[in-house]
């Protein structure tokens, strides 16, 4: 074997050790590599790259101050396009989004052109494929979510493996919800996740044995039952259930926590069933003869659609988890409410019937992970003699109209903005921030930027006004500020998850706080900001209407629920 194919060989183990997750072997593979040739860029390149993993950054930055420091390097290669990806990573890791964006387009430029010529190998695609996935998460950081699921999509038309093309195609669609939300062009492309899932191999179901009279068995599947923002609304599924008519199932397919055992003693029946395959979980399910699933994750991390793909219960419904269909034929049902899905809008954007729930399809109860809080207080424009706007949503929510808006109504008084995010957190984050308000005219000595932090909830003691963002609206993050004794200001959006403020609002008692364009936005926040005694008011007394309301009414909410669940099991018995 000559020296060149011992380092494709070192170089294909690389890539084995990588999948097998065996980062530290992966690397030795470089090592090997340099000790056939010590100028190797392929060595240097996987040593980088494994160093990452490592979060090893000066063994990193050494083996790529090596790498580009080799002549090879000006030539279209295999190693060039590790080392680029290798150099992208190292910058993002460490949150220098500027360089590593920088990064990826010599990456994916470099890809292009020897794509042209034939350049590429297996190897080759494999990078690529990484390269799209980390890209999109670092877009979706830099509040570009646009572009992120553009990068997802790429991955997945990258790969061959099916189960990690859907996985991408799957994380991409919940990527589009931030800019595109309620299209045809979204609900083709989860019907085309459908098609990744299709198989031939669905759970019998005997119709006739299910019609005799018995106790309904409801499971809930979800990774999930942890500190996560969804488990927020899924108490009263669990622990106020009817149990003399609905036995109740919890499939638990995510890593335990502190919150977890919570969850587990509320339910009749738990099943930690993260360790097993899709097939094995829907095995499970079929075996204890579950009547209605109910898929808690949707197109979130670590979905649990591949189970419900094998159809192990005759009616499945999807919800809470995720505010967009699925694209599952095996789906049919979608939980939601008349707010969010107003007459004739539903079938096109869904590929599943709406389970409508009289008033809100959420029920938020927080007690199970956190307290509430327990009386309100002055609104702090008493004491500052301003108004103090803030936004604690994901930066990626944002987009350049909602910023004009902000713009506007902070022009409409003497007033700051406070926005609390994940990108704030980190340098080149709070300039990508800084410079979008510049571009459209913002005064950013209004502007204030709180990192991400875990007392999050007490900063809302800052707020006099919270500002939802649009057509990807707030969900646990509207709750919290309302549970803090801070209004919200909302838009009602044209598809279900840009409904999801006003739903809420409507659900806490708060209708007039809803706006239905840019306009009554800006201008109910501006005039909300204006009345201080109206506002001071409403900092007293909403933590408390907020636990008296509809949104937190657990046992009406649980009737709803379950005589939704009797229709849809008729309808399954009648057909």
């Amino acid at each position: 074997m000559c020296v060149d194919e011992k380092e494709v060989s070192w170089s294909k183990k690389a890539e084995m050790f990588f999948a097998d997750g065996d980062i530290s072997n992966m690397r030795a593979c470089g090592r090997e590599i340099l000790d056939i040739n010590k100028n190797s860029a392929e060595g240097w390149a996987v040593v980088a790259e494994a160093s990452v993993y490592l979060q090893e950054y000066d063994k990193a930055e050494e083996a790529l101050d090596k790498l580009w420091k080799l002549k090879s390097q000006k030539y279209v290669s295999g190693a060039n396009l590790r080392g680029l990806f290798a150099t992208a990573a190292f910058y993002g890791a460490q949150f220098q989004l500027d360089k590593a964006m920088t990064a990826y387009k010599q990456l994916f430029y470099r890809f292009e052109t020897g794509l042209k010529a034939g350049s590429w190998d297996e190897p080759s695609y494999s990078i690529m494929e990484r390269g799209y996935a980390f890209y999109a998460d670092a877009c979706l950081l830099a509040g570009v979510p646009d572009k992120a699921a553009e990068a997802a999509f790429k991955a997945s038309h990258t790969t061959g493996d099916l189960q990690r093309k859907a996985v991408y195609h799957g994380k991409a669609l919940f990527l589009t919800n931030y800019r595109e939300s309620g299209t045809a062009r979204q609900l083709e492309r989860h019907r085309e996740y459908g098609a990744l899932l299709r198989t031939e191999m669905k759970f019998p179901h005997d119709r006739e044995k299910r019609m005799n009279p018995h106790s309904l068995r409801i499971g809930y599947i979800s990774p999930d039952f942890r500190l996560h923002a969804a488990a927020y609304f899924f108490t009263p599924l669990l622990k106020f259930a009817n149990k003399n008519q609905f036995s109740v199932y919890a499939y638990f397919t995510g890593n335990a926590d502190h919150v977890t055992q919570r969850f587990k003693d509320m339910v009749d029946v738990w099943r930690d069933v993260q360790n097993k395959t899709p097939f094995q979980i829907a095995h499970q399910i079929f075996d204890d003869h579950i009547d209605i699933l109910v898929d808690l994750s949707g197109h979130s991390e670590n979905s649990c659609l591949p189970v419900l793909s094998y159809r192990p219960a005759p009616v499945q419904v999807s919800g809470i988890g995720y505010i967009n269909t699925t694209g599952l034929d095996e789906v049919d049902y979608f939980l939601t409410d008349r707010v969010c899905c107003p007459d004739g809008d539903f079938a096109r954007s869904f590929s599943e019937k709406p389970l409508l729930i009289g008033d809100c399809h959420l029920c938020f109860n927080p007690l199970t992970l956190r307290r509430l809080k327990a009386v309100g207080h002055d609104t702090p424009a008493k004491a500052n003699g301003y108004i103090t706007y803030g936004c604690f949503n994901n930066f990626a929510k944002v987009t350049d109209d909602m910023l004009l808006m902000w713009r506007n109504i902070l022009d409409g008084n003497p007033s700051k903005l406070v926005l609390k995010n994940k990108t704030c957190s980190i340098e080149s984050g709070r300039k990508i921030i800084m410079d979008r308000f510049r571009r459209i005219g913002g005064d950013l000595s209004k502007i204030e930027l709180r990192p991400f932090s875990q007392d999050y909830l007490a900063q809302y003691d800052d707020i006099d006004i919270a500002l939802d963002t649009s057509p990807y609206a707030g969900g646990l993050t509207t709750c919290d500020a309302l549970s803090m004794g801070v209004p919200v200001i909302t838009m009602a959006g044209w598809s279900h998850g840009s409904r999801y403020g006003e739903t809420i609002l409507r659900a806490a008692g708060l209708p007039e706080l809803i706006s239905k364009d840019d306009r009554t936005y800006v201008g109910k926040a501006i005039q909300l900001g204006q009345k201080i005694d109206q506002l001071n008011e409403l900092h007293h007394e909403l933590p408390a209407q907020l636990r008296q309301s509809r949104l937190m009414d657990n046992k009406s909410y649980m009737m709803d629920i379950e005589s939704g669940y009797d229709r849809i099991w008729k309808a399954y018995c009648k057909v």
